[in-house]
């Protein structure tokens, strides 16, 4: 591993989040990965946009696309009851363990693999009991903060929407970005050629009416 950073940004509702989560180690085999959970409708809100699920036609192809690349890259998926769902449970939650990748992959595993709801009172118990923390704590103040400081983190970043990782100050957006991540920090040539500058100096043109 060499000495490189990566930030990587979350959402448990997130179902492209999930899928990136099942490829962590191979980000962590170049760099110390640092999981970082924010609050997906914080970026949204401050864009003023909406979510893939809150758009009737794509949130069909985001489900039927998510199950596609599930069975492609062979990960295990039961979709939950219901989403959006509200993540604050999960999202405290991680923050009270640490952020590691192990209890992130288990808080992902919860929704994606084992097709539960962290507003499901039983279910959502039985996930504390196993990792060991109360209720209260996730009420804590300091837990609510941390939470709020990270979602300001990612926009101060530029980031608008999840997974993102950040590695030197550049951001990398998507699932599909995983094998563009890995060779980022593998050092490929590429970052550092004329057709990436000329791909992020290209200027704006037409902008419709906001």
């Amino acid at each position: 591993m060499s000495g490189q950073t990566l930030h990587w940004y979350f959402d448990f509702v997130s179902p492209f989040s999930y899928l990136q989560s099942t490829r962590l180690d191979e980000f962590a085999a170049h760099a110390r990965v640092d999981c970082r959970p924010v609050l997906f409708a914080g970026l949204l809100a401050h864009y003023g946009n909406v979510g893939p699920a809150e758009i009737a036609p794509k949130r069909r192809w985001t489900f039927e696309h998510v199950a596609w690349l599930a069975h492609a890259h062979g990960i295990a998926l039961t979709l939950p009851p219901m989403h959006p769902f509200v993540p604050l449970r999960l999202l405290r939650l991680s923050i009270v363990l640490g952020n590691s990748i192990e209890v992130v992959r288990r808080l992902f595993d919860f929704v994606w693999r084992d097709g539960q709801l962290p507003t499901d009172d039983a279910a959502f118990g039985r996930l504390l009991d196993e990792m060991g923390v109360t209720p209260a704590e996730l009420e804590a103040p300091e837990v609510k903060q941390a939470l709020r400081a990270n979602t300001e983190a990612a926009i101060a970043a530029g980031l608008f929407g999840v997974p993102s990782s950040v590695i030197g100050g550049e951001v990398f957006w998507g699932f599909d970005a995983t094998p563009m991540i890995v060779a980022r920090l593998a050092g490929d040539p590429f970052f550092e050629s004329p057709a990436l500058r000329a791909a992020r100096e290209l200027p704006e043109g037409v902008q419709r009416p906001r």
